[in-house]
């Protein structure tokens, strides 16, 4: 699978299983991975056939895949065993929210709790996310795939006694700094590629917490899309977080994984 990623530095890289190059390698008129993203949704060329020879993945330190994500969508209760896990019955819509832009930071972290006296308990969530490659509105569900730039594995947090308090309070208690580890790339897949099979982990610890398959969900990544098109514009670089299979309360000290198969992992630390 061909991906999209930056270096800590900035740097933007075009990669596959044989490494990763400069991204303008590949494209010369390309400065930045968002720039690449509406040519993504049309699928990306090989590495070898770029003007640069590839670096091994793990000579490479990753930063966040998008210098600037653009909106940052996360859907509640996608997973029925997610929903029955805490007691609420799934909506019949997507249960969708916002986080700021600063809420995001990239692979490694690390993730910052809040002060105790602001929230004395996170949960950290893997999900697989979606990366809108074109300006779009009004997707049908058939089409979806014609916008979608890639996918990506993320760890979303949330201050889970704020959100206890009163539910209003769910901006809040998903908005504090470094609450979205993103990437550590945008795995763009082959035309048609089925997503029912992939499972998603939540890893606390090097321990599965939650996992589940895509299969599984109530609305699928492409219906997610179309959804919430029909609700307003999307953009390249928006990334819509597609639900988790089930949280789990982190400390400082933790390690916190997301696995996605055949789309990734990204981990971060925790501290206060």
């Amino acid at each position: 699978m061909r991906s999209l990623a930056r270096t800590a530095a900035g740097d933007p890289l075009l990669g596959d299983d044989d490494g990763f190059v400069p991204l303008d390698a590949a494209y010369p008129d390309v400065s930045s991975v968002r720039d690449a993203l509406p040519r993504a949704t049309e699928g990306l060329p090989n590495v070898e056939s770029a003007t640069a020879d590839p670096l091994p993945r793990e000579g490479i330190t990753f930063g966040p895949p998008l210098a600037d994500p653009g909106k940052l969508f996360g859907i509640g209760l996608n997973y029925a065993d997610h929903a029955a896990d805490l007691s609420e019955d799934p909506p019949d819509e997507p249960a969708s929210f916002f986080k700021p832009g600063t809420a995001a930071t990239g692979p490694g972290g690390p993730i910052r709790l809040p002060p105790r006296e602001q929230s004395d308990r996170v949960t950290a969530e893997a999900e697989l996310a979606v990366v809108i490659g074109r300006t779009c509105r009004n997707v049908a569900v058939e089409d979806a795939d014609d916008v979608i730039a890639g996918y990506t594995p993320v760890v979303d947090m949330t201050a889970e006694d704020v959100l206890e308090r009163n539910p209003r309070f769910l901006t809040r208690a998903k908005s504090y700094d470094t609450f979205l580890v993103l990437g550590p790339h945008v795995a763009v897949p082959g035309p048609g590629v089925t997503l029912d099979d992939i499972e998603v982990r939540t890893v606390v610890n090097d321990e599965i917490r939650a996992r589940n398959t895509v299969a599984n969900m109530h609305f699928s990544p492409r219906e997610l899309v179309a959804y919430h098109s029909e609700v307003m514009t999307l953009e390249p670089g928006d990334v819509i977080s597609t639900g988790t299979p089930g949280a789990h309360p982190i400390e400082p000290g933790d390690h916190v994984r997301a696995e996605v198969d055949r789309i990734g992992s990204v981990a971060a630390d925790v501290v206060r």
